[in-house]
């Protein structure tokens, strides 16, 4: 009778720790569920009145809107190229400059390249308090059909983007007997957009490399970068690569860039040193130094 009693004692605190547990579910999900109405409601709703581009010559892009709370506004155009920083070609402008709910923009577009017809633009609200919203993309549609010309600034950037995007970089490969010369091609196949960034949060990329006199001298990776602005300098960026040449040596490598100055405002210039880890028994340790120049130009872009 007695073992039957402490069975029911043990099978009674074990309900009881459930019921427990239950409750601090229930009560964490009734915060976070709070939590997520307290956002959505804190944000600025943005209605569009209208937008679109004149028919005829000068053509300008006309904007009405108007919001669920007075705040100041600016709206940003995308031109549907990509920036060699790595985000995407745009033209800002402000709306309002007073705190309002209606909201209208007049914006000469006659000196603006884009790369197609369709032109994605967002609007940027800022409330009294300082908070800043974002609203979804809209789009318009161009009355005329965009070109690029010979002697056209876009021209010559595709002309110089192309060149550089085919030349390799120097580099400095060593280890704890010898020093070599290198050249490395880097290509970021892959960016991760950031909406508020003028460089992508992120991008993954493919390596070659040729280190000269070296008996195995082809090395590949496949490597994820991570960017960081950073005031007074460009960016500041850590990732890591997987690597292999072919033979002996594959292993991983944890690396350290900095962006220093753009060129054109299109290319960045940096500089990477990059550690070397062999996963070979047989395989060396190594380090790098390189220079070359970053640019988002050519890569596919993801949200």
């Amino acid at each position: 009778m007695n073992n039957i009693f402490h069975k029911f004692e043990k099978e009674l605190l074990k309900l009881r720790i459930i019921m427990k547990i239950n409750k601090i579910f229930l009560i964490l999900l009734l915060i976070l569920s709070t939590e997520r109405v307290f956002s959505q409601t804190d944000s600025i709703e943005v209605y569009l009145i209208d937008a679109y581009c004149t028919r005829e010559m000068p053509y300008k892009f006309k904007l009405s809107f108007f919001t669920s709370e007075v705040c100041k506004s600016k709206v940003i155009l995308y031109a549907g190229g990509v920036s060699a920083s790595g985000g995407e070609d745009k033209y800002e402008y402000t709306v309002s400059n007073d705190f309002v709910d209606m909201h209208k923009a007049e914006i000469n577009i006659n000196d603006l390249s884009f790369v197609g017809k369709i032109v994605n633009f967002v609007i940027i609200t800022e409330k009294e308090t300082g908070e800043i919203y974002n609203s979804e993309k809209f789009d318009f549609d161009l009355p005329f059909e965009p070109q690029i010309k010979s002697g056209s600034n876009l021209f010559t950037l595709c002309l110089f983007g192309s060149v550089i995007f085919l030349l390799p970089y120097p580099s400095y490969a060593f280890d704890s007997n010898s020093s070599y010369f290198s050249l490395t091609k880097e290509i970021p196949f892959i960016s991760f957009r950031s909406r508020n960034l003028n460089y992508p949060s992120g991008y993954l990329s493919v390596e070659y490399s040729y280190i000269f006199n070296n008996e195995n001298p082809s090395y590949l990776r496949l490597g994820y970068k991570r960017l960081f602005e950073i005031s007074h300098i460009e960016y500041l960026s850590p990732g890591i690569s997987l690597y292999t040449n072919f033979y002996i040596n594959q292993g991983i490598s944890p690396e350290l860039s900095v962006g220093l100055f753009t060129i054109k405002d299109t290319f960045t210039f940096y500089v990477r040193y990059r550690y070397n880890f062999t996963l070979h028994t047989n395989g060396t340790n190594f380090q790098e130094i390189n220079i070359g120049l970053y640019s988002g130009f050519f890569s596919l872009y993801l949200d």
